[in-house]
């Protein structure tokens, strides 16, 4: 059966509204935007958002829940055509890339946010680690560093894009932290595992 005009009418509002939060949310802060915020940027009621959406609550978990599964899901292409740990790590900073303005936002909130929506989070780092945790234990083998575990190295790298996007205002006041520093990163991280383990001591 097929859906009905005013069905689809629905469904694209909500998509709508998930949009314009989206960015809204990127531009502007998750916790600091009020509902009347998104209806206002969206053109619509503030009546209408709430019936999409009972509570802020929910629409900021669907908002993170969907954009993390689009990071998760490109993480996931990309990670396919990777065959070093070098296009594993340019794979994650594109994907990261596309969002970067929203993803910066969960890095600087989301202890603050809804269970639901650090579920969400929590999930692309996962995903991020299931990818990358093979390439890093290659890289540990080979570089003789076997009493280094490749968990602590995912947070080394992880660690390390997260400062520097939680800091964008002094890194990149343009916002495009990646694009500035990323390859800075990579090759500081390699080098890194590529040194001997006696001149790490």
């Amino acid at each position: 059966m097929k859906e009905s005009s005013r069905q689809l009418q629905k469904q694209r509002t909500r998509d709508m509204l998930l949009h314009t939060a989206y960015l809204y949310f990127s531009e502007h802060g998750i916790r600091n935007t009020r509902m009347s915020d998104i209806a206002q940027a969206a053109g619509v009621s503030h009546g209408t958002v709430f019936l999409h959406f009972k509570t802020q609550e929910e629409l900021i978990a669907e908002v993170v829940g969907t954009c993390c599964g689009k990071i998760a899901r490109r993480t996931h292409e990309l990670a396919g055509e990777c065959g070093s740990l070098e296009e594993m790590l340019k794979a994650h900073l594109d994907g990261i890339r596309e969002y970067e303005a929203f993803y910066t936002r969960l890095v600087v909130e989301n202890r603050m946010l809804p269970q639901s929506a650090r579920d969400a989070w929590i999930s692309v780092q996962s995903a991020v680690s299931l990818h990358l945790s093979p390439f890093l234990e290659k890289a540990v083998a080979e570089a003789g560093l076997s009493g280094t575990p490749a968990s602590m190295l995912f947070h080394v790298w992880m660690g390390l894009i997260h400062y520097y996007l939680a800091n964008s205002d002094l890194f990149a006041p343009d916002g495009k932290v990646v694009e500035r520093y990323g390859d800075a990163w990579i090759s500081t991280f390699l080098q890194l595992l590529r040194q001997r383990p006696e001149k790490l001591s």
